[in-house]
């Protein structure tokens, strides 16, 4: 998908979003009432467009002679991946009920026929629209019928279910939140583990993201999900099962998923009957922490449990819950599975019989990789967290205790520590993520831990070709800049230059006020131009030389590339400067116009109006400008993170980010797996691309976020004066 794609997809779920929480607030109903039922709209209109979209291809196929004309039936839509929806569970037919019909009761039929028709959803979606009033409903349904989603694919609807899941999860909504796994948090593992076949199993699977991500990696690769693998899931809360199956539907994805608790229950059976003990490919999940209520006696025997119990308290309770979880991946494994999954940061460094556990399970050798995150990830709660890995498949270990020796980087005796801390995208006051760009790069550390150079260079590869393609549509953005500005300062010529007309009732102080103005901005403009080319035609040339893909498949190749791109960033940075200046003055050149245009003859050869549209319309051409060259300057910056610290693309220490380290030092460090104790501290860093606008956007973002809830706040404590007065 391209990045003006998601871009636009991005504009889309933001405006729904804000359409349907403002419904929301409305009807004063709260996030939890409102989550079901906006995200059962949801699949409503991806369930219709899966209709549409099959019901074309079965008649292009007919039409065509590749499939018989005959009356259709269920089968011919579900190898579509679509339902063959009833007439009554349609979009269109909802949208189309008579001025007064019972949208809430036609709404629920709907539901419930689509429940009849597909075994995996009975019982799944809501069904409590009729206690909503028609208007907010009539008002629901239109917000997901505008004519860009009428026509949105799976993957468009995907993201915006998950993006619902994700804003009511930041609202708290169901269970504080903890049905939602953060996107970043699942990608990283997802990357890690690599879950592209076999059984996947999630025993506490929330809203099904670990499964949807796992597809999404899939599909990359070009492969068909439901063909490489079969999901299992286990979830302790109905409502959220709820969630995970029409998040599965919406995807167009299915998924064994039981209620079931699951410190005390192992519920499913493969296929042949076998129990997915021992014989999972792959384990994920993101369980709850520290849960300290898990009955001993009920699982002091539990098989799942090879390391034993990591210790029960006085009321025979395990103390704390984290290791079951642990020991519970592990023994799901089988002889070449991988695991990864979410765990409280105190985990890797407990003591007492947790620090035995981990002993044992370190001994095994499948301890594979460590992720240390920082706190803010989640959207409901503030701690951070880690990422285990285990690999049972990893090569044996070679002589020496050397991890260089026998080239086998990632063999039983290593793991690797990535402290992530210092790596994140800030989202809002409250909220940071990694950037898709910061994800590939952590990814590549594994990449090259695991000896695949090839894809370490694959990656940076793709970066250089990124930054051709960026480079290359610098000159055209900043053509349309200065055109726009040519044609913004035209019209101050034309009404001003002969001031004994145009002024001449107007004091001295202002004449002179403007006549600094527009010499400042032309003193600026032939500065920007004397840059511009220099940069414009240094482009050219570093394309003459760099520009071809199969020059950068070699590390000496990418690193010229890289290296002769350096002072074109800087002069790129500086040009930014240069553009936000023109801008300035120009808006400030046009500013005194106005204030000068105020006798007859004045006015007269001015256009206010025209003006002020001239200096909107040059702001916009200044952010694409801009943007496109920060776009430039970003990208050379991913490949110069990743040659710095890794110059020869192969895994190396570094001080404050990764280390392997090998069973022996972990056993110095008293069995902690915590990667801040092995990675050391970062050399302090110069950053010198700060933005200082940005920093300024960001604060002004916080101080949003902060009147936002300041608003809310207030409407809560009137409405609660209101309920005592009642």
């Amino acid at each position: 998908m391209s990045a003006n794609a998601l871009q636009n997809i991005s504009k889309i779920e933001d405006s729904l979003w804000e359409a349907a929480d403002q419904l929301r607030a409305n009807s004063k109903l709260t996030s939890s009432e409102y989550c079901m039922p906006v995200l059962g709209v949801i699949f409503l209109r991806h369930a219709t467009n899966r209709y549409q979209a099959a019901l074309q291809a079965i008649e292009a196929d007919q039409a065509a002679g590749k499939m018989p004309k005959r009356t259709l039936v269920k089968s011919d839509f579900i190898k579509r991946r679509a339902l063959m929806l009833p007439e009554i569970a349609r979009y269109d037919h909802l949208l189309k009920l008579p001025s007064g019909a019972n949208l809430g009761a036609a709404l629920v039929e709907a539901m419930n026929a689509i429940e009849a028709d597909f075994e995996p959803l009975a019982g799944q979606l809501p069904k409590d629209y009729d206690r909503f009033e028609n208007k907010l409903l009539e008002d629901l349904l239109r917000n997901f019928d505008s004519e860009a989603l009428r026509k949105a694919s799976g993957d468009v609807f995907g993201r915006i279910y998950e993006y619902f899941l994700m804003k009511f999860a930041m609202q708290g909504a169901q269970d504080n939140g903890e049905f939602f796994t953060p996107p970043s948090l699942v990608q990283t593992i997802v990357n890690v583990i690599e879950p592209d076949h076999g059984v996947v199993f999630d025993p506490a699977c929330g809203s099904a993201g670990m499964f949807v991500q796992s597809s999404h990696f899939i599909e990359h690769e070009g492969l068909d999900t439901m063909k490489r693998v079969t999901f299992y899931g286990q979830e302790k809360t109905a409502t959220t099962i709820r969630l995970a199956k029409m998040n599965l539907a919406v995807h167009g994805l299915e998924g064994d998923i039981r209620e079931a608790n699951s410190f005390y229950d192992d519920v499913h059976r493969l296929q042949d009957g076998r129990a997915l003990w021992g014989n999972c490919d792959f384990v994920m999940a993101n369980p709850p922490f520290n849960v300290d209520m898990v009955d001993a006696e009920r699982v002091k025997d539990d098989r799942r449990l090879p390391f034993g119990l990591p210790g029960v308290n006085k009321d025979k309770r395990v103390s704390n819950g984290n290791y079951l979880w642990i020991s519970y991946f592990h023994s799901y494994l089988s002889e070449k599975g991988r695991a990864g999954f979410v765990m409280s940061s105190q985990a890797s460094n407990a003591g007492h019989g947790e620090k035995e556990v981990r002993r044992k399970l370190v001994e095994t050798g499948d301890v594979d990789v460590m992720i240390a995150i920082r706190s803010n990830f989640f959207y409901t709660r503030t701690v951070p967290c880690e990422l285990w890995h285990f690999d049972k498949n990893k090569p044996p270990r070679p002589q020496g205790e050397g991890w260089g020796e026998g080239g086998l980087l990632n063999h039983k005796g290593n793991v690797l520590m990535l402290d992530a801390r210092n790596i994140y995208r800030k989202v809002t006051r409250k909220i940071y993520d990694f950037s898709p760009e910061q994800q590939a790069n952590l990814t590549a550390i594994v990449w090259l831990y695991r000896g695949q150079r090839e894809r370490f260079l694959g990656l940076v590869q793709d970066y250089c070709i990124r930054l051709a393609s960026e480079s290359a549509a610098i000159t055209p953005a900043l053509t349309a800049f200065e055109t726009r500005l040519t044609a913004s300062r035209a019209p101050l010529v034309a009404a001003f230059a002969d001031s004994a007309i145009a002024l001449n009732t107007l004091t001295s102080e202002k004449q002179r006020a403007f006549a600094d103005a527009m010499a400042e901005w032309a003193e600026a403009a032939n500065a920007y131009v004397t840059d511009r080319t220099a940069l414009t035609e240094a482009l050219v040339g570093w394309a003459r030389t760099c520009a071809h893909a199969d020059s950068k498949t070699t590390n000496e190749a990418q690193h010229t590339t890289r290296q002769t791109f350096d002072p074109l960033a800087d002069a790129a940075r500086g040009l930014i400067k240069q553009i936000d200046l023109l801008y300035k003055l120009a808006a400030r050149a046009a500013q005194l116009a106005n204030e000068l245009a105020t006798d007859e003859t004045a006015v007269e050869l001015f256009d206010r109006r025209a003006t002020s549209k001239l200096i909107k319309q040059l702001d916009e051409e200044r952010k694409t400008a801009v943007e496109q060259l920060k776009a430039a300057t970003y990208i050379h910056r991913q490949i110069a993170w990743l040659q710095d610290r890794f110059p020869n693309a192969e895994m190396q220490d570094v001080p404050g980010l990764c280390k392997v380290v090998s069973r022996t030092d972990i056993e110095a460090a008293d069995w902690s797996i915590t990667p801040g104790r092995y990675v050391g501290v970062a050399p302090v860093e110069v950053d010198e691309d700060f933005d200082f606008e940005q920093a300024l956007r960001d604060i002004h973002v916080e101080l949003a976020d902060l009147n936002r809830e300041a608003v809310g706040l207030a409407a809560k404590i009137q409405e609660n004066f209101e309920e005592l007065g009642a």
